[in-house]
């Protein structure tokens, strides 16, 4: 199933991932990110969620993706239980084009395909350093579950944080 759904914030555009963006991708990965992968990496992660797989581009240019991947395992969120959950493994934005929204529209967005495609909540690993990711985070209703030591390949910490991605029953 190809997702076709394309937004507009301001001049930019959302949209999904195409196999051609690929390279792009990579190249704001590189320049954006201390945390590299493999072009099959991206290629397995663009065929298995498609939904969740968005890019920002202004005139046709790739400047900010998110990737993720659809999970089955033990709740993030709860003590006990299993979850269908969604993982945000990489978001980036290259700085000229930070605080315009891109973000926060690619997240939200990557969370509506988790929804789709039958997840109950969502969560990430990001640095404890990184206070703008963690507000950004935060202002989308991510809670910090636990802190992860030498999570990363240079021994920082990170936080997971997690959301609910099922509305408060009232």
């Amino acid at each position: 199933m190809q997702n076709s759904f394309v937004k507009r914030i301001g001049d930019y555009i959302l949209r999904p991932a195409r196999p051609e963006d690929i390279p792009k991708v990579i190249s704001v990965n590189l320049a954006m990110l201390p945390e590299h992968y493999s072009e099959s990496f991206y290629d397995e992660m663009l065929r298995e969620s498609p939904e969740t797989f968005l890019v920002a581009e202004l005139a046709g240019e790739v400047l900010g993706y998110i990737m993720c991947r659809i999970e089955y395992g033990f709740s993030t969120l709860k003590k006990f239980g299993f979850a269908r959950k969604g993982h945000i493994v990489s978001i980036a934005v290259i700085d000229d084009h930070r605080s315009k929204g891109l973000g926060s529209a690619l997240v939200i967005e990557a969370l509506n395909g988790m929804r789709q495609r039958g997840c109950t909540e969502a969560y990430l690993e990001v640095r404890v350093s990184n206070a703008p990711a963690i507000r950004l985070y935060q202002k989308l209703d991510f809670k910090i579950v636990t802190r992860i030591s030498g999570y990363y390949r240079d021994g920082e910490e990170a936080y997971l944080m997690a959301a609910s991605l099922v509305p408060p029953s009232t």
